[in-house]
């Protein structure tokens, strides 16, 4: 099994083993207290990289919002729509395979196959566990990737700051510099709100949990 997050393997490897602490049970508090902070319109239309089967796109469904979404996991976008008690229809674009039902789009398969065609327009980015997620190399590529296919749609990130002497990742540490390395020079960048993890992540490190307004 590969231990380099930047090898699909290795997300494969935590799907398959249920290895998935990222994912959490309920809503993100800070999505839920702060996505107004964007000022959508009714009905916007969200994109998700390296969504998993965030409980998040339940919650921003019930708000009355449209959903796409990318993931390398098969098995956990068949999750996804298992919890949501649909059934999606399936069709097949290019090196992507989409998942469709009222309101939502589910690509599965690598986010750097997803293209402007392909994703369609989206009125903002919710990145909470995908930026986190990458090795340091990959994140510039990531970041350009993401402007690129949507058109550098606003953006609201969610990231982990912690010591990252005392953990490896993922989920790294992200802070102030490495958003504006990343995004700096395509994005305004507005620290909107922080809190500190309950209980530290993993149970162990203190850490905060931190949004960035990306415009």
């Amino acid at each position: 099994m590969s231990e380099n997050p930047a090898d699909p393997d290795f997300w494969h490897s935590r799907w398959q083993e249920n290895r998935i602490g990222f994912h959490q049970a309920q809503a993100n508090a800070l999505l839920r207290d702060h996505l107004g902070a964007l000022d959508l319109e009714p009905g916007a239309r969200i994109f998700l990289p390296l969504c998993g089967k965030t409980r998040d796109i339940g919650w921003l469904l019930s708000q009355g919002y449209s959903v796409t979404g990318v993931e390398l996991s098969t098995l956990a976008v068949e999750q996804l729509f298992d919890d949501l008690d649909v059934t999606p229809r399936i069709t097949q674009h290019m090196n992507l395979r989409r998942y469709s039902a009222e309101n939502i789009d589910i690509f599965t398969g690598d986010v750097f196959d997803l293209t402007t065609d392909i994703l369609g327009l989206v009125d903002a980015i919710y990145d909470r566990a995908a930026l986190v997620a990458l090795p340091r190399d990959t994140r510039p590529r990531y970041g350009a990737h993401l402007a690129r296919i949507t058109g550098t749609a606003p953006q609201f990130l969610i990231c982990f700051e912690y010591d990252q002497n005392l953990m490896e990742g993922p989920p790294f540490s992200i802070d102030v510099r490495e958003v504006a390395r990343i995004y700096g020079q395509t994005y305004a960048l507005t620290d909107h709100a922080a809190e500190k993890v309950e209980g530290g992540l993993k149970g162990k490190i203190p850490a905060t949990e931190r949004v960035w307004l990306l415009r």
